[in-house]
């Protein structure tokens, strides 16, 4: 469990048996005599709750209440009196307490207000890192293709998922998930959480290329308060809001040694320590990490940790390029048609022969997402039902792989070009036709010939 408490009471014995019993539960316990030794141990001990008794000698249980509120506001702190009446626990309540607790206390009472104040507290903190998606849309129908190689795909991720379910214990091994850029690798993972076990639960992910290794850190083990500047008060990690569920790393080659060594300690020992922490909690979270690179390359290089390597790659799922599935790249074709005529309100779309030819033809080196892209641009240009050639001008002019031209690898000027030519092959190279189609003037396409030193020839 791995939570701090600190028990601010002046009687020893009823001290001592608290702490007791709480660290047989699983709690880091403190224990102060006074209201004074406590509030100097919070900055030591960084306790997430306090077990205050409101009659202490020197500083009131209700002045230190409210002096501990004063340091950290999201301490649960629970008033313990022999002395209990209404008024007290009105009191209490304005001063911030989580709670209120009358003597002699009752052992099973005490833990379950604590694990209901650490639920809270991690529910919170989910709140404001996990943006929660319905598994609806998460699910094996997400994994659109008819091609051995996805079909494979998803056999592999079911055979996974059984062997969770059989699982005798919680330690759920880690998956990497290798492909290549925008070939589906998120949609995977997904499947995987919400089709198992842990569908429930938190799926928190993150983009270890898209956030400096300093800031990495902290987001994903968390601080406590005064950790560094600008530290004003504890933040759990998103490690600590996947507890139970799944935590998702992407673009785990980007991730920097520091954080790779402390991402190895969370395999192997399940254990996390925020920032500035003195201590470790134990997680129960599965990690699904993902990536583009060869790691084994990255390994060589000094780049990424062998044994991470190892640990992260007890299951290994390899995503197919686009290009290897065949009349999967109809099929999602005219799944994104369907979708985005949807968005935009474009009933009865649909794809030329032309159109399904080149799409075949072409390489894919955005894999899905780019296919995406380009169908949905396709139906934004489109001036009629029929999506022809020249609303799909991201797509090849010819069958060779190596000549293709791709919204991923290219510049706007080389989609602006083939827009160009697509537009004056349509009209046998009318200037003022293909400046009509393009919605531009014949001057500027005259320019644009110019430019891109376009002519009939190349054709």
């Amino acid at each position: 469990m791995g939570y701090g408490v600190l028990i601010i009471e002046d009687e020893a014995i009823l001290a001592k048996n608290i702490k007791l019993f709480l660290s047989r539960v699983g709690y880091d316990v403190k224990i102060a005599e006074t209201a004074e030794d406590g509030i100097a141990q919070l900055e030591v001990f960084k306790p997430e709750a306090i077990l205050l008794d409101f009659n202490l000698p020197g500083m009131s249980g209700l002045e230190c209440l409210e002096t501990i509120r004063a340091i950290d506001s999201t301490i649960k702190v629970m008033i313990i009196t022999g002395h209990g009446n209404v008024e007290l626990a009105v009191n209490a309540m304005k001063a911030g307490a989580y709670d209120f607790l009358t003597k002699p206390l009752s052992m099973s009472k005490l833990r379950l207000l604590l694990e209901k104040a650490m639920g809270e507290e991690r529910q919170a903190h989910t709140l404001s890192y996990y943006r929660a998606r319905d598994a609806r849309e998460s699910g094996f129908e997400k994994l659109i293709g008819e091609s051995d190689a996805i079909t494979g795909l998803r056999d592999t991720i079911k055979r996974i998922i059984a062997a969770e379910q059989n699982l005798r214990d919680t330690d759920a091994p880690a998956v990497l998930i290798t492909g290549e850029t925008g070939s589906g690798k998120e949609l995977v993972a997904r499947a995987l959480h919400f089709n198992g076990p842990r569908r429930d639960k938190p799926f928190v992910e993150i983009n270890c290329a898209s956030i400096p290794g300093s800031l990495l850190e902290s987001e994903l083990f968390g601080y406590e308060r005064g950790a560094f500047t600008d530290a004003h008060s504890r933040k759990l990690g998103l490690i600590e809001t996947a507890d139970g569920g799944t935590l998702f790393l992407d673009e785990i080659g980007d991730m920097e040694p520091q954080s790779q060594s402390k991402l190895l300690k969370l395999l192997e020992d399940k254990t996390v320590r925020r920032i500035g922490s003195v201590r470790d909690s134990a997680v129960n979270v599965r990690i699904i990490a993902a990536t583009n690179q060869p790691l084994e390359e990255l390994v060589v290089a000094g780049r990424f940790r062998s044994d991470l390597l190892f640990r992260l790659r007890i299951v290994h799922i390899t995503v197919p390029a686009l290009r290897n599935r065949g009349a999967d790249i109809l099929l999602l074709a005219n799944h994104f048609l369907a979708l985005h005529a949807r968005r935009y309100g474009k009933n009865g779309l649909r794809l030329s022969a032309e159109v399904e030819s080149r799409l075949l033809r072409h390489h894919w080196p955005g894999n899905v997402r780019e296919l995406r892209n380009v169908v949905e641009h396709a139906v934004l240009m489109s001036p009629d039902s029929l999506i022809d050639a020249l609303n799909i001008f991201a797509a090849p002019r010819s069958s060779s792989s190596n000549a293709t031209v791709s919204t991923d690898d290219t510049s706007l000027a080389a989609v602006e070009r083939e827009a160009l030519l697509s537009a004056l092959e349509k009209t046998n190279w009318n200037v003022s036709k293909a400046a009509r189609i393009l919605g531009i003037s014949r001057d500027t396409l005259r320019y644009r010939i110019a430019k891109f030193q376009l002519s009939s020839q190349q054709q």
